[in-house]
């Protein structure tokens, strides 16, 4: 099927079709989920892929082999699609605790169907906006770029990093990363350098934060000095190991005259109903807490002033 000749609401309905669960789920962290899960409720549990597949076995299940048509056990199940079986061995839980093992188990089956419509959605709609802009053709995507860039340092501008914001809410992914990412004394560059430097500090710590990101990164500048960068359904310890990645960049940066820094403010978006916008504030602040700390490290004001006697 041409998925660029039908609706995305079309797509979404058939394209999940052709999706394994190795491409929906983060599987070590699944696995390491489900055997915590079993041993809390003393079960064993088996996931398989839609057509009985074992992807992963917690406890005894030699010589089992799924039906999932006569015996398909708890389906997990995305827009509509069955996408795997959940089965479970309850023998071992006591009769008076039975009816909440397996009330648990059909949560764990309904939330194993909310994470992976989570990352299907985020992934398709990924693809879908790459393949619109390859329909409409090289010479309009271009324009479009050239309206939607910043002319100076090639990220969003501030106009359409807000429409992408509102784009990622509604897509009702969680977790997101929201990090500040605010360039320090660039001032101090305009008033002893000029227009030209301070506009090549800008533009070196934007080629640093594009170097250092993943490719389902967003990144706008929202002011002269300002960067927001936004991290869809950010992994543990993802976010921090950016920032620390651009402010070593940064300090590892030689130059004449530039000594570039910035000061990084990081939060979450962890709950849908919250929006991007509401969380820059507290991003804000955690970057003044940053700025602080780095504008005060052992050697900043001697680096920052080495250019003054080039």
């Amino acid at each position: 099927m041409d998925y660029k000749a039908v609706p995305f609401e079309q797509r979404i309905k058939d394209n999940v079709k052709n999706y394994a669960l190795d491409n929906l789920y983060h599987m070590d962290t699944l696995a390491e989920y489900a055997k915590a899960f079993g041993a809390l409720a003393d079960v064993e549990l088996l996931l398989t892929e839609r057509h009985g597949e074992k992807v992963i076995s917690v406890g005894s299940f030699a010589g089992f082999t799924p039906d999932v048509v006569g015996n398909p056990g708890r389906k997990v199940r995305i827009y509509g699609r069955t996408v795997a079986h959940l089965y479970a061995k309850t023998e071992r839980v006591p009769e008076d605790k039975k009816a909440a093992v397996e009330k648990l188990l059909d949560e764990f089956s309904a939330m194993l169907s909310h994470w992976g419509e989570e990352a299907y959605l985020h992934t398709e709609s990924a693809i879908y906006l790459d393949e619109l802009e390859e329909k409409v053709g090289v010479q309009h995507v271009q324009t479009a770029r050239g309206e939607n860039e910043d002319a100076l340092t090639g990220v969003y501008n501030k106009l359409y990093f807000e429409e992408r914001m509102h784009v990622i809410d509604r897509a009702e992914v969680v977790p997101i990363a929201v990090i500040n990412v605010n360039i320090n004394d660039w001032k101090f560059v305009n008033d002893n350098f000029g227009d030209e430097e301070s506009d090549r500090l800008i533009k070196t710590i934007a080629d640093i934060l594009k170097r250092e990101k993943k490719p389902d990164y967003v990144i706008g500048r929202v002011d002269g000095d300002v960067f927001i960068v936004l991290i869809p359904m950010a992994e543990e310890g993802e976010a921090e190991e950016y920032c620390q990645k651009v402010q070593q960049a940064c300090l590892s940066y030689e130059d004449k005259i530039l000594a570039p820094s910035v000061a990084c403010g990081l939060v979450y978006k962890t709950n849908v109903e919250e929006s991007l916008a509401d969380k820059l504030p507290d991003a804000e602040y955690e970057m003044f807490e940053n700025k602080f700390a780095v504008k005060n490290a052992p050697g900043y004001r001697e680096r920052l002033e080495h250019g003054l006697s080039s």
